[in-house]
């Protein structure tokens, strides 16, 4: 089992939840995890990205090579295409349709969306919506995981158990909140691939 994993967006998206909750998922799997994250200006909208590991041997490397991601997991459309040259011809891109613009000359949201649309394999989800539908509108980034789940080789049940651990602190409700969001974005991702 292997599986490289990109996550990227915008700071403040919640990228490093997903990476805990995945990070947990695999531990509870007794996997190998490597992961190396780059904040950039994550307080002011700068780019973030993760690459994360996860394998039933031992990794030697943290950085995922380009041309090898299984998934790439973008929280911000215009962040799924800086990452594009790290994903396998086998890989997925799964990212939100709603831009983050931080940025004066951001480009047109469609012409970027047509860029995903030319992949075999991708699902462009409107998380930000979903999250909102779900009532929890910084849930955005565990909608974004669900609709992942499918192409991630951890067991639903262990994603879901990384949830509740990620968030217990924040109480019940948090948990089940970030646990809805989760399940609309893997049945959008199921009807939708």
């Amino acid at each position: 089992m292997k599986s490289d994993i990109i996550l990227a967006g915008v700071g403040g998206q919640g990228i490093l939840s997903i990476a805990a909750v995945l990070g947990m998922a695999a531990l509870q799997e007794d996997l190998y995890l490597k992961q190396a994250e780059t904040h950039g200006m994550s307080q002011r909208g700068g780019a973030v990205v993760s690459h994360l590991r996860i394998s039933s041997r031992p990794i030697a490397s943290d950085l995922i090579k380009l041309g090898t991601a299984d998934l790439i997991l973008s929280v911000e459309p215009m962040e799924s295409l800086r990452y594009l040259p790290f994903l396998s011809d086998k890989g997925y891109l799964v990212t939100n349709t709603t831009p983050f613009v931080n940025i004066g000359n951001y480009p047109d949201v469609e012409e970027i969306l047509a860029e995903v649309r030319r992949l075999s394999r991708f699902v462009a989800i409107d998380a930000d919506q979903i999250a909102k539908e779900t009532g929890n509108v910084r849930a955005s980034n565990m909608v974004m995981l669900g609709a992942a789940s499918p192409f991630i080789d951890l067991e639903f049940t262990k994603i879901e158990e990384g949830i509740r651990t990620v968030f217990e602190k924040k109480g019940e409700d948090i948990v089940t909140l970030n646990l809805d969001a989760f399940h609309a974005g893997r049945r959008f991702a199921e009807e939708n691939r």
